[in-house]
């Protein structure tokens, strides 16, 4: 793809400098003057002499960027709830570009006012456009058999997130399939991100600073995907002091440790965590628990100078097991996978140009497998480099971002006949691109969003251009908010599975043909209220419209699939959100509405049910969602309590089985080996019964001169509940998600 990128460059200088060469513009870091964490969302405030104002607050990375400063004196003040404020008087002269980098110092005193204000800054209700932002804290908040939270938790509370059950690691985000989702870390792309007993992800709170999740709606520089996009930054380590914590719980145990290398300067932080619940847990657990799960995870971080930051990140995932029962004729086959990803990622503001520019360098590899572990019986790899510029440049009433990415993701598998139409071996895709993307501030109350995307496939025989176009705007006034959104996307990659059982979690990734990829175009919009500081409401519709998804085709033989069948399909819902920020007590309750249909065309469909076309939800069609999330501290204790509701799943009725003869030659029927097949109802026209299950949690911190213990105990399924995961196609045998399960476990926090 001939792209001009120097002489637009050359014109972008020239421009900034003509337009912005009689003001004047301040940018910089913000950190916290303890750790030298960056800190989000800092309130950065310009005031003249004459009384006029500007102002905005830092991003994810603790950046402010002010611009279009006319010449003169101002005062330059920042203020961030539990911090000391910060102000100074500036002088600005014509065309001068002024770093500033400023460290906040945390203020004791007022820590009772930081504790309830940051259950102000809680997420539950605060959705814009498809777009919802956590922290570690409200990750921790939810009960789960671990001290520490997990982001893998959180997710299953929002109201348009899907799990099969309480293992597998399968998420569906609002109508769409696991390989339908993004996943980045850094800017590492992690193709599989959750581990195989469902409370878990790779992402611990300890290591994460800041997750966007992105349900719908998005916009660039995330292209690739046609569902969804998490987007994780992880914290930096402490540039001034040393920390470390262990844990250990009934299902997990942990290690962390971070400081400075070079004192103020560079930091690193380690983390590594792996079950337990094989040799602890499995000796109380009503139920078999083949499990065996980790991960681990570095990053060094680097203030190189005063304008510029380099970060490298390093994360690797295992998981092994078995899913599923065990049967007196058919032994069950394990499957795993394990992540691994390395990145590179340099930001920097120029001193010449208003421009805050990012380079990312990246590296993803996985690798899924099926069988013993020494001897699979079939495995699939996907891994391979992704490169990304970004700039943003920001304006009195405009921010214009662009960027360029290349990715070439490699794939290979051995299926051992279980995929019959691809054709599978090694498949290398090269995809080139460039967004732009310019937001407006139309008025006081009014932003918008534009984004334009334009992709080449290189060096593919069937090379197509791809182009799409995305949308956003926001009206904010007072205590409302109305948020707009639509887009088209694209998937050149996807993931091949069976859904018709449950408990076949082995995926298989492919490269879809340039001419004919997987699409999907989202509509949105949103309302969001804030009636009393206390309470926060918000409620959010959408509809996505999904083209050529590759699906298994539907046959007789319920393990396997042998032909992949193309097929389009529909997800629309109401998603509704009710926060309570109390002095004493903070909960939410969201409520989801959708319905997800699926249409596919099979000519051998007409013999099974006497035509072509098959209209179905699919399995992840969970049309109603309930989740309560309640905490309060008594005594020093925190109390959390969950409830979640989620009414039946689709799944395939079998009506009965027979025996199948390949009629070639000259065979005894009496003597003959038959193949079993499974006689269907309509596909996924039952439902699995309703599903529901209470956890609560107890902590207690106890605090020493060097360290800190925190002790849990808890339970998960409080009151039992027989929630089914899976019917066994073959014998009826039914198969139950987790029982009542005490836990308890303890963390020390070393300074």
């Amino acid at each position: 793809m001939n792209i001009p990128r120097f002489p637009l460059l050359i014109l972008l200088i020239l421009w900034s400098n003509i337009v912005l060469g009689q003001t004047a513009s301040i940018r910089g870091f913000v950190t916290d003057a303890d750790d030298r964490e960056a800190l989000v969302g800092v309130n950065v405030i310009l005031e003249s002499d004459t009384g006029g104002l500007r102002g905005g607050v830092t991003d994810s990375d603790g950046i402010y960027n002010l611009t279009r400063i006319p010449a003169g004196t101002y005062l330059l003040r920042f203020s961030f709830i539990g911090y000391a404020p910060w102000s100074d008087t500036l002088a600005f002269r014509a065309g001068q570009r002024l770093n500033l980098n400023v460290a906040l110092q945390s203020t004791p005193s007022i820590l009772d006012e930081v504790v309830i204000e940051a259950e102000n800054e809680t997420a539950a209700a605060r959705v814009t456009a498809g777009l919802q932002t956590v922290n570690p804290r409200d990750m921790d908040l939810l009960p789960t058999p671990d001290v520490s939270g997990d982001l893998a938790s959180f997710l299953t509370t929002l109201p348009g997130v899907v799990t099969l059950g309480d293992r597998g690691g399968q998420y569906y985000i609002r109508g769409g399939e696991p390989s339908h989702n993004m996943t980045l870390l850094d800017g590492m792309h992690v193709y599989q991100p959750y581990h195989i007993l469902g409370f878990y992800s790779a992402f611990s709170s300890d290591i994460i600073h800041q997750a966007d999740i992105h349900t719908a709606g998005y916009g660039a520089p995330f292209t690739g995907r046609i569902s969804s996009v998490i987007d994780i930054k992880s914290r930096n380590g402490d540039k001034r002091n040393y920390a470390g914590a262990l844990s250990i719980s009934p299902f997990i145990s942990s290690a962390q440790i971070e400081g400075p290398l070079i004192y103020n300067k560079l930091s690193f932080l380690a983390s590594a965590r792996q079950s337990v619940v094989e040799q602890v847990a499995q000796g109380y657990v009503a139920q078999e628990m083949p499990y065996t799960f980790g991960d681990a995870f570095l990053k060094m971080h680097g203030q190189i100078s005063s304008n510029s930051q380099l970060s490298i990140s390093g994360i690797y995932t295992h998981d092994r097991g078995r899913i599923g029962l065990e049967a007196a004729d058919q032994i069950l086959e394990e499957v795993g996978w394990r992540n691994a990803a390395l990145g590179l990622r340099y930001i920097v503001l120029p001193r010449a140009l208003p421009f805050v520019a990012e380079i990312h360098l990246s590296y993803s590899f996985l690798e899924t497998e099926q069988g013993p572990a020494n001897d699979p019986v079939r495995w699939s790899e996907i891994s391979g480099f992704q490169y990304s510029v970004h700039m943003n440049s920001f304006y009195q009433r405009t921010q214009w971002k662009w960027g360029l990415y290349w990715r070439a993701p490699q794939i290979t598998a051995n299926l051992g006949g279980l995929f019959q139409d691809p054709d599978f071996g090694l498949n290398r895709r090269h995809k080139a691109g460039l967004y732009l993307e310019p937001e407006f501030y139309v008025t006081s109350n009014l932003k918008a969003r534009v984004t334009a995307i334009a992709e080449l496939f290189p060096g593919q025989e069937d090379g197509h251009n791809n182009l799409e176009a995305r949308v956003r705007a926001i009206w904010q006034k007072g205590e409302h908010e109305v948020s707009l959104g639509a887009g088209w996307y694209h998937q050149e990659v996807f993931g091949l599975s069976d859904r018709r059982d449950a408990t076949n979690i082995f995926t298989s990734w492919r490269s879809a043909p340039t001419e004919n990829l997987s699409r999907s175009i989202h509509a949105l919009a949103g309302y969001r209220v804030s009636p009393y500081s206390w309470l926060e409401l918000s409620v959010e519709t959408y509809y996505k419209q999904l083209n050529d998804l590759f699906i298994a085709e539907w046959t007789a033989y319920p393990r396997f699939t042998s032909l992949l069948q193309r097929a389009d399909g529909r997800a629309m819902g109401v998603e509704l959100r009710t926060e309570v920020r109390r002095e004493n007590i903070y909960g939410y309750i969201n409520y989801g509405l959708s319905s997800v249909l699926y249409t596919s065309k099979q000519p051998s469909a007409k013999l099974w049910f006497g035509g072509e076309n098959l209209d179905f939800r699919p399995p992840h069609d969970r049309r109603h969602q309930l989740n309560v999330v309640v905490t309060t501290r008594i005594s020093n204790i925190d109390i959390s309590a969950r409830w979640n509701f989620g009414s039946g799943r689709p799944f395939s009725q079998v009506y009965g089985f027979d025996g199948f003869l390949l009629l070639d030659g000259s065979l005894n029927l009496f003597t003959a080996p038959d193949d079993q097949r499974v006689i269907y109802g309509r596909p996924f026209s039952a439902l699995l019964p309703t599903y529901h299950r209470l956890d609560l949690s107890l902590e207690r911190e106890f605090v020493f001169s060097k360290f800190a213990i925190t002790a849990q105990i808890g339970v998960i399924n409080a009151y039992n509940r027989r929630n089914l995961f899976a019917l066994d196609l073959f014998t009826a045998e039914r198969n139950y998600q987790l029982p009542i399960v005490p836990v308890a476990g303890f963390r020390i926090d070393l300074d």
